[in-house]
């Protein structure tokens, strides 16, 4: 046990207990255990992701961890922009809050979202399939490529706010196709580069957080107050929780984007391109890997038995 990182034994203890308060009826607590129960499950994550390959978010730096959170909740809040036009989801509570309480409770939840997507993208980093390049297939675009990409990313975005009933999925998407190609342009992080070398672990790592987030914001929802719910057109169909299945798959686009905002605002902050989220082993400076405990090897079944190490 002295080898687990703390955050593992924190963050489970705090998700241990903030969980049957989330799904308890006593208020107002449970008005206020969105933020303590993702922060469990962050924290979880964080120390997992440490445990297995020795560094992780906060590891590398507390204070920058701490700014994906302060980075997280603008973000979110363009989302919550646009579905003033797009009403594809509605918060539901047991009694009025005032509008300055609301504001302030949805930031604080909203601050969650870049960390828990982030950590968990890393962590499947750590495993075996995703630890090195994976290959699909180049795609290197040209300037030309790129802008064409940031134009039909705008359209994309006019047309899911000029005809949501029918283009409300875009929004989805759009923002990708915007940020991604232009952080390529201005030499910022971006997946173009990584699809352009043939490099797709990035964006097979951020699909499964994208998918394994969207799969615990949805199940934690279910029995919360205040909670959301769904009204999308055309997609009458069976549910897993309150999301549509069919709408599981906007969490894999979703993911994308938050990685090409992340790489956009940190770029506009540090003009450089940023190693903090998802960084590449291949341009980091090799970091000595810990001794690691049965435990912890035991999940990918790497465990060297003669020396009581990780064999690489």
């Amino acid at each position: 046990m002295r080898n687990i990182p703390r955050q593992i034994l924190f963050g489970a203890a705090v998700t241990a207990i903030v969980w049957p308060l989330a799904w308890s009826e006593w208020e107002p607590w449970t008005n206020y255990t969105f933020f303590p129960l993702w922060f469990g499950y962050i924290l979880v994550v964080d120390g997992l992701t440490l445990a297995r390959s020795g560094t992780s978010p906060m590891s590398r730096s507390v204070g920058r961890f701490i700014g994906l959170f302060l980075l997280s909740a603008p973000c979110w809040w363009l989302f919550e922009v646009a579905n003033e036009r797009l009403q594809n989801w509605h918060y539901v509570t047991s009694e009025p809050v005032a509008r300055w309480e609301n504001a302030l409770t949805s930031t604080i939840a909203f601050s969650t979202v870049l960390p828990a997507i982030f950590v968990t993208a890393e962590f499947f980093r750590t495993l075996p399939a995703l630890r090195r390049s994976v290959g699909i297939v180049r795609l290197e675009l040209g300037r030309v490529g790129l802008i064409g990409f940031i134009v039909v990313g705008v359209l994309m975005m006019v047309a899911a706010m000029v005809v949501p009933d029918v283009a409300f999925p875009l929004v989805w998407i759009g923002a990708f196709f915007v940020l991604d190609p232009l952080n390529r342009l201005i030499g910022a992080r971006s997946l173009a580069a990584d699809v352009g070398r043939n490099n797709w672990s990035n964006v097979l790592a951020l699909f499964a957080a994208g998918l394994t987030c969207g799969f615990f914001w949805e199940m934690w929802n279910i029995r919360a107050m205040p909670k959301w719910t769904y009204s999308i057109p055309h997609l009458d169909m069976p549910k897993l929780f309150e999301m549509p299945l069919i709408g599981y798959g906007g969490y894999f686009p979703f993911a994308l984007e938050l990685f090409a905002f992340t790489q956009f605002a940190t770029w506009l902050w540090l003009r450089r391109p940023d190693l903090y989220v998802l960084p590449d082993p291949s341009l980091e400076p090799k970091t000595a890997r810990p001794r690691w405990d049965r435990w912890t090897a035991e999940i990918d079944g790497s465990y060297n038995r003669s020396g009581g190490e990780h064999a690489d």
